[in-house]
């Protein structure tokens, strides 16, 4: 039988490259518990999730993690960067506040902590 007409069915079963193409379409999701334990205790408990899906139906549904991780995205490293500069400036922002707030209190308590306010 020629291959063409191996890949032309009809109502026939589904091969192989129909069941992965349903497959990658929709998605299927796998999930699983194990639990290891002795006498009642549990000792250990694994939490299995697989989904097997196309690209674009994993962002479709909202899966993208492989864009963000930076160990497998180089747009990610450049986001990592900005954020852990920004970061950084707002440490030091903040830095700078905490300093005037002690030395405002310092202040207020070496003046005996009169408050000025005219009513």
């Amino acid at each position: 039988m020629p291959v063409e007409q191996q890949l032309q069915h009809g109502n026939g079963p589904s091969n192989l490259v129909d069941v992965l193409e349903k497959v990658l379409d929709k998605g299927v999701v796998i999930a699983g518990d194990i639990s290891v334990g002795i006498a009642d205790v549990e000792l250990l408990t694994i939490k299995i999730r697989l989904i097997v899906s196309s690209v674009d139906k994993a962002k479709e549904i909202g899966m993208d993690w492989w864009e963000t991780d930076p160990y497998l995205s180089s747009k990610a490293t450049e986001k990592t960067t900005a954020l852990e500069q920004e970061n950084k400036q707002l440490h030091e922002r903040l830095n700078a506040l905490e300093d005037k707030l002690s030395k405002n209190k310092s202040t207020a308590q070496t003046t005996g902590g009169e408050n000025n306010d005219q009513r």
